[in-house]
């Protein structure tokens, strides 16, 4: 009965979203009712960037928010959009702390060897996060090659490697089918995959940091669904850190559906057009946007006119962040 219950209580359409915090919103009240999934969130040191920890528990909690389970860590920074140094470097201080948390809690170690893969298309910007984040690390796994085995950690440096895998559209590869053959030659413990994100909300965009160490599903959030990153399909725990870039632009119209129809209602005394649409369930509203969308748009997707910008400032704080976890 609790689970019937709770499968009521949760909206019956799906709007595509990589974010945990956003599944977990799609249920009423503070996440204690929800059987199989933790939250807790907390604010550090009296910082505005707020922390949001979700964690899936066993199968109840894994059908109830399709992901699997684990742990998922949000850092909600509202002005990570902006051109603030002193905002970014908090933030990658932030993040830093929650990268090596993450990394003992999956290896029980505090000293790593890291391969880190920015997933994406650099040529196509709302998908250039990873690339961008690769581009800036500085990487060392080549000074144990040229200066002996185990040089790097008598200095106290990680052993750090980068690799921008490209999509299959330019390599005609999976990106697990490289990174499989990556691993096998190079041995990290550890691999950090970087990459863009869908959201559900448009107030999302470029300000929310998600931690998992579930691995990673490229292109799920858009419907594009790859082959997964995870310690089961490539033998090393993964560590996935990704930022919406993107949202679909029927979850917008969705959004703002209610403010109409109580508009319309209000304006048709409860008839016409505002009485039709406030008879329709969620579910049925949904469906009308897409109907209405989808063959004057096709399945579109929504990008800040900034993304330019906001890209390479993500790209920079999340860098700043690995290396402050890793250095």
């Amino acid at each position: 009965m609790a689970d019937e219950a709770m499968e009521k209580r949760k909206p019956d359409f799906e709007i595509r979203t990589d974010l945990a915090l956003e599944e977990r919103e799609s249920f009423p009240g503070d996440g204690g009712e929800i059987r199989g999934v933790s939250l807790r969130e907390w604010r550090e040191n009296g910082s505005d960037i707020r922390m949001t920890e979700v964690k899936i528990l066993d199968g109840n909690g894994e059908r109830a928010m399709g992901k699997p389970r684990g742990t998922y860590l949000t850092l909600e920074a509202d002005r990570l959009r902006q051109k603030d140094e002193e905002y970014h470097r908090e933030a990658a201080v932030q993040l830093a702390g929650q990268i090596r948390r993450l990394l003992a809690g999956m290896t029980g170690r505090t000293e790593w060897s890291i391969l880190t893969a920015g997933l994406g298309n650099s040529q196509v910007t709302p998908d250039a996060l990873g690339p961008e984040v690769a581009g800036r690390l500085r990487v060392t796994r080549h000074l144990e090659g040229q200066y002996g085995t185990g040089f790097c950690r008598r200095r106290g440096l990680p052993v750090l490697s980068g690799i921008v895998p490209g999509v299959m559209a330019q390599t005609g590869m999976e990106t697990a089918e490289i990174l499989k053959g990556i691993i096998r030659e190079t041995k990290p413990d550890v691999l950090i995959a970087v990459d863009a994100l869908a959201a559900r909300s448009i107030r999302r965009l470029g300000t929310t940091i998600q931690l998992t160490d579930t691995g990673i599903h490229p292109g799920s959030g858009v419907g594009n669904h790859r082959h997964s990153l995870t310690e089961e399909s490539l033998g090393i725990p993964v560590l996935a850190i990704g930022v919406p870039t993107v949202v679909g632009a029927a979850a917008i119209v969705h959004d703002t559906a209610d403010a109409m129809i109580r508009a319309l209602w209000d304006s048709t005394a409860g008839g016409g057009i505002g009485g039709f649409l406030q008879k329709l369930d969620s579910e049925e509203q949904y469906d009308l946007i897409r109907e209405l969308l989808e063959p004057e748009f096709g399945s579109l997707y929504v990008t800040p006119p900034d993304i330019d910008e906001t890209i390479r400032l993500l790209g920079q704080t999340i860098s700043d962040g690995i290396h402050r976890a890793l250095f």
